[in-house]
């Protein structure tokens, strides 16, 4: 279990690196910046995708081993952060339907604050790949998990 970890760990990176996420948001909007969101969310969600699976199963595990196990269906997929600069994660959804849990596309992650004391991050479990286009929220389905990468 530890060596595909670290095959996924690999992957992630690789995929991260190549979207070039280390980088800094520009400053000013414009066509090439809202075409290299779309590309990078396409690019990421592949990346994603491609190891979903595996990441999903691990997730399962240690839940399982810790004794808060899912009782329902569960996926991985990519978060998208809309705001300042798009970014990409991911994210477990899970539900007691499967139809709802195959619905879900991606997770939508929208961020504010409140009485500038408060910062809310709000997850949303979305049914499109790209929800930089649009998207519907997936009723009956939460998110259980996020994924994050350290560079």
């Amino acid at each position: 279990m530890i060596a595909k970890s670290r095959k996924v760990c690999a992957v992630l990176a690789a995929g991260w690196i190549a979207l070039g996420l280390w980088t800094a948001p520009a400053l000013a909007i414009d066509l090439g910046d809202v075409l290299k969101d779309v590309a990078g969310v396409a690019v990421g969600g592949f990346v994603i995708d491609k190891v979903a699976g595996p990441i999903n199963d691990f997730i399962n595990t240690v839940t399982f081993n810790k004794g808060a196990k899912v009782e329902g269906h569960t996926k991985v997929v990519p978060i998208v952060s809309l705001g300042s600069g798009t970014r990409i994660g991911a994210a477990q959804v899970a539900g007691p339907k499967k139809d709802g849990v195959v619905k879900v596309k991606a997770v939508a992650s929208l961020e504010t604050s409140f009485r500038d004391r408060f910062r809310i991050k709000i997850l949303v479990p979305v049914d499109s790949v790209n929800p930089l286009q649009r998207f519907v929220r997936v009723q009956g389905v939460g998110v259980s998990a996020v994924i994050d990468y350290k560079l």
